[in-house]
């Protein structure tokens, strides 16, 4: 055997080799088919229009509970961060000074009433008498303005039993409504003033709660020129729904209703205030927390949705798998708006026409040749 004809038939086996491995972008081996994936073609049609905003929880109602009466703190009657009903007795201030006051208050009320009874009999006596000329009217008109004078310092007296018996009754510091009470800012000896409003505890009521949004005043006039040239429709007008979204992704399962839209704009920050009110019968929602809440705000008449199953989330952007004329995979970014009924809506990225890749995007990479067919339709539920 020469050693000619032995190179060429080595160098017919490695170009067969370098033919063979020749072929499309992305092809798998020689003789292999295509990847089949599933396609759903973009269509535009009505879609909510859902708004996704930063906000905060508010209590509905908080009550900052301060002191009314001067006086040192003798116990704390409740357990911090429980459940208190409103009345419901939280500190104890020392009563025996207030008491005394109020013994002293009565006091001088029985004096002045004891006083009015003299000018009163005075005044009798000497309206008889005047009649019959037996004294003069100058001194009938004295006895007149002492009764006067008594009355008035026996209603002054009266008013200082109130007030002393009104101390008194502040001594026992009461929850000013019913909620979730919080930590205790005075300890047992600390003296707390009415004059100075000392802060002893706040009291929030947690059920419901509200979350308020400060959405820019850029994007309320985008929305109201959506809804003036016809791309929004509002619906019955009646209800703006808003689904949260909590720090860990989860969705909270209550639904809200904005109660409240701000018409002015804040001008250090250009924005205006959104609120809705939320039931929290499982306290999740607490205040000052930071939440993120998608308001369904109307349909958009000519939107994108596809099913949650065709978009690829990441760390930074989501994306979706399309299908060129050419039938190559191409990675396309999206921006998403908020999930409803199963689909996501997409806000920009794609247009209406194009293929997405529903079934199979995950076997697969871009610029990869595949073979496509019609998505199935997912099951209600899945």
């Amino acid at each position: 055997m020469s050693t000619t004809g032995g190179a060429g038939r080595l160098c017919g086996c490695l170009a067969a080799l370098v033919l063979g491995g020749c072929g499309g972008a992305g092809d798998g081996p020689a003789g292999m088919p295509a990847t089949v994936v599933s396609v759903e073609e973009v269509r535009a049609s009505a879609v909510p229009n859902l708004v996704e905003l930063p906000g905060r929880v508010e209590a509905v109602r908080s009550a900052q509970v301060r002191a009314r009466s001067d006086g040192i703190v003798e116990q704390q009657l409740y357990v911090e961060g429980t459940d208190v009903a409103a009345g419901a007795p939280l500190f104890q201030i020392d009563r025996r000074d207030l008491q005394a006051r109020l013994q002293q208050a009565r006091a001088a009320l029985a004096s002045a009433r004891a006083a009015r009874g003299q000018t009163a009999g005075l005044r009798a006596r000497l309206s008889t008498l005047v009649q019959r000329k037996a004294v003069s009217v100058q001194e009938y008109e004295s006895a007149q303005a002492s009764f006067q004078q008594a009355d008035a310092a026996l209603m002054e007296a009266q008013a200082a039993v109130d007030r002393a018996q009104l101390q008194l009754d502040f001594a026992t510091v009461r929850a000013p409504i019913a909620g979730r009470v919080g930590r205790a800012l005075v300890s047992e000896g600390a003296l707390v003033s009415a004059a100075a409003a000392t802060l002893m505890t706040q009291v929030d009521q947690l059920d419901p709660v509200y979350v308020t949004f400060q959405p820019s005043n850029a994007s309320f006039g985008a929305l109201e020129q959506g809804m003036a040239d016809g791309r929004i429709a509002l619906g019955d007008g009646k209800h703006v729904r808003v689904t949260l979204l909590l720090d860990e992704g989860a969705q909270h399962p209550v639904t809200g209703v904005v109660d409240f839209t701000e018409k002015a704009v804040d001008p250090a920050t250009g924005s205006r205030t959104l609120r809705a009110r939320f039931d929290n019968p499982q306290r999740r929602l607490l205040p000052g927390q930071f939440v993120r809440g998608v308001l369904a705000v109307g349909v958009v008449r000519d939107g994108v949705s596809l099913p949650e199953r065709a978009i690829a989330i990441g760390e930074d952007e989501a994306s979706v798998m399309t299908v060129n004329t050419e039938g190559i995979a191409v990675r396309q970014p999206v921006t998403l708006a908020g999930q409803a009924e199963g689909r996501w809506v997409v806000q920009s990225g794609l247009e209406p026409g194009e293929r997405v890749i529903v079934d199979g995007w995950h076997k697969i990479q871009p610029g990869q040749h595949v073979q496509v067919q019609p998505a199935k339709a997912a099951k209600p539920g899945s």
